[in-house]
């Protein structure tokens, strides 16, 4: 082989980029990026590969460096997708890097001119890939320039522009490689690389999604992201007796554990149907005689939860003391515990009718599936209380409720609406359908059941998670995802929590004397 062919030869190496590489580097840079901004200096290198040495990734041909692709990881909610260059760079620093991130941000990929065709790029491109597979990252985002753009700014805007590129009615020489290389534009964003003349400033947010992620989880005390959820809207039938009662409830439960389900939610006294055994009796005392089998109601939910591996919020029974007769929903949780919840708010026709008292306190559960909290009914229509449960980092709210009219549903299914926009939360709601003939007070009743989440761009676009149809016997299974509480939180086009006027008003709980 003669010396001059050997010179000709291309010998390929991909690799992670050195200081040594500067001079090559900056000599790609600055003979492409002549308008935005030019090349990183030494020291701007030296960070980079200071804070995230892998993150950095070049192609070499006979030592020379002839191709390069820079990358820090990030945790993308503290950005938003409305960040420049310059603050997800750090302003060049690279300070913005974080090894707990979730996120591969792609801030420049570069090729020499002389070795155009060569689809350098795709390697790189699938080098990132391979990196945010290997690092179990979510996914590789990036600002994408489209240089094209600048012939028809006149003519289209840049969301047309966007269209007509991805049905390859028009070719961007950035974008159309982009989208060939599996990425999607999220949105366009402005003001990305303002000296950017030939893009008009405007820039394409791209995303790649790594479909092997498998979120870190803890063998101890992991805080789940998806959650899901099942709802029972309850047909009110003639039992017999608990035993019925309980056959029925395994049932739904059962069902929702076959999906998996993380909580499996009960109306508010989805046990009235045993009222129909003291008919005789007036409703008062019918109602505390009923009382009788919730210790042993409790006692059979606790162990379906542990049988069928799911947290359940036992809608509500009646709980008599001797004392005082009160409304309680309980907390069933698959590891075995037990927690309640009272009913605060008592209505005038369950004063009137059976004389029942409100509890005094309200909390905040811990589960392994998140923090939740219950009110019962009528309770869901002081806005106090979601707001206090809010404060104590609730992620999920519950509410087992019982109407009899759609005038009375619509109460509480309008307050729980504003409860998950105001507090920035899910809101799962059931009660119960059907009739019971010959039970006073309990004869009627009207439910859809639903979970509503805040109202924002990553939520449905109604608010509604899930919902079933009016007055039938059904379940609802639906996952909601927490880490999008997170981010609504922080990075919301509204934010309610955070932008509470607390210098001018507040709500305390008072202790009961």
């Amino acid at each position: 082989m003669t010396k001059q062919k050997e010179e000709l030869e291309h010998r390929l190496k991909l690799r992670n980029i050195k200081l040594a590489d500067y001079d090559d580097i900056r000599e790609i840079m600055v003979s492409i990026y002549k308008e935005p901004g030019g090349a990183w200096t030494r020291q701007e290198l030296k960070n980079q590969l200071k804070v995230f040495p892998e993150g950095q990734i070049c192609i070499e041909d006979n030592g020379k460096v002839v191709a390069a692709a820079l990358s820090l990881i990030v945790d993308y909610t503290k950005f938003g997708d409305n960040h420049t260059y310059d603050q997800i760079t750090g302003f060049g620093k690279f300070d913005t890097h974080d090894s707990d991130g979730d996120t591969l941000y792609g801030t420049d990929v570069f090729v020499d001119k002389e070795y155009r065709g060569m689809r350098l790029g795709r390697r790189l491109y699938d080098a990132r890939k391979e990196l945010c597979e290997n690092l179990n990252l979510r996914s590789i985002i990036a600002g994408g320039r489209i240089p094209g753009y600048s012939k028809y700014y006149d003519q289209m805007t840049p969301r047309k522009y966007i269209d007509l590129v991805k049905s390859k009615e028009i070719f961007d020489p950035v974008l159309s490689f982009q989208l060939a290389n599996e990425f999607h534009v999220r949105k366009v964003i402005t003001k990305y690389l303002p000296e950017d003349t030939d893009s008009r400033a405007y820039a394409t947010l791209l995303e790649w999604i790594n479909i092997y992620y498998e979120k870190d989880e803890k063998l101890i005390g992991n805080k789940k992201s998806i959650v899901r959820l099942g709802l029972v809207q309850w047909k009110m039938r003639r039992f017999n007796n608990v035993d019925d009662l309980m056959q029925q409830v395994e049932f739904f439960v059962d069902t929702v554990s076959g999906y998996k389900s993380d909580f499996c939610l009960l109306p508010e006294f989805f046990n009235a149907p045993l009222l129909a055994e003291f008919n005789d009796m007036d409703a008062s005392e019918a109602i505390r005689n009923v009382a009788d089998y919730t210790d042993e109601i409790v006692t059979r939910m606790r162990d379906l939860a542990l049988s069928y591996n799911v947290n359940i919020i036992a809608g509500s029974m009646p709980e008599y003391d001797g004392k005082k007769l009160r409304n309680v929903s309980y907390l069933c949780r698959r590891d075995g515990t037990v927690d309640k919840q009272y009913k605060l708010h008592i209505t005038p026709d369950e004063q009137s009718y059976w004389g029942l008292q409100g509890g005094n306190g309200i909390k905040v559960f811990d589960t392994d599936a998140g923090k939740i909290g219950i009110l019962i009914c009528y309770d869901v229509e002081f806005p106090e209380l979601g707001r206090i449960l809010a404060e104590q980092e609730m992620d999920i709210l519950f509410v087992p409720y019982w109407t009899d009219t759609k005038n009375a549903f619509l109460r509480v299914n309008t307050c729980a609406k504003a409860r998950a926009v105001e507090n920035e939360c899910y809101v799962a709601i059931t009660g119960s359908v059907g009739n019971l003939p010959r039970v006073e007070n309990m004869d009627i009743q009207f439910s859809q059941a639903a979970i509503y989440s805040p109202s924002d761009f990553s939520f449905p676009h109604d608010a509604t998670v899930a919902q079933a149809s009016e007055n039938a016997e059904t379940t609802i299974v639906a996952d909601v995802d927490l880490d999008l509480l997170t981010k609504q939180r922080k990075a919301g086009s509204v934010r309610n929590l955070e932008q509470r006027r607390l210098d001018l008003y507040s709500i305390h709980w008072k202790k009961k004397k």
